[in-house]
């Protein structure tokens, strides 16, 4: 799982609002996909570019450019995949989000609703939504409010 951070927190919930408000999918599309539109937040980056570099690489979708991906080549998909990887993601965060699979989020999901589209646009914004949240509460798990309030408080001229 991803390695939680406030940068990637607010790349997710950026990304899932973003798609809710927006014409900016295709899952077809390297660029315009479920990776593809967090890649673009993450990275700023535009859908073509990520297309373009997707193209250059080597055939197949996030899933199998994950596959197929080397930390010491300078293909360009590579590149871009060891820049999200430096960002807190793992191969196989990208692999789960191209396909909406990782169980431990559908676990997060009503029992009757664990089945998403990974093609329809409602279902990645609600994977993202439920992705950020776990990130939101494992970050907050990790704030020791106490010393927070004691720094305050010692910072206070008596």
């Amino acid at each position: 799982m991803a390695t939680p951070s406030i940068e990637l927190l607010s790349s997710l919930r950026n990304t899932a609002k973003k798609l809710a408000a927006s014409n900016n999918y295709h899952w077809g599309h390297m660029g315009a996909c479920n990776c593809g539109n967090l890649a673009q937040e993450l990275l700023n980056v535009s859908k073509a570019e990520i297309h373009s570099w997707a193209l250059a690489t080597r055939e197949g979708d996030w899933s199998e450019q994950t596959d197929e991906y080397c930390a010491i080549s300078s293909l360009p998909m590579d590149l871009m995949i060891s820049k999200l990887l430096s960002k807190g993601l793992t191969t196989q965060d990208l692999k789960h989000l191209e396909k909406l699979s990782d169980p431990f989020i559908l676990k997060m999901l009503p029992i009757g609703e664990r089945f998403l589209n990974f093609n329809q646009k409602s279902d990645v914004v609600k994977y993202l939504t439920l992705w950020a949240n776990w990130m939101e509460d494992s970050l907050a798990e990790n704030v020791n409010i106490d010393s927070i309030y004691q720094k305050e408080n010692s910072s206070v001229l008596v």
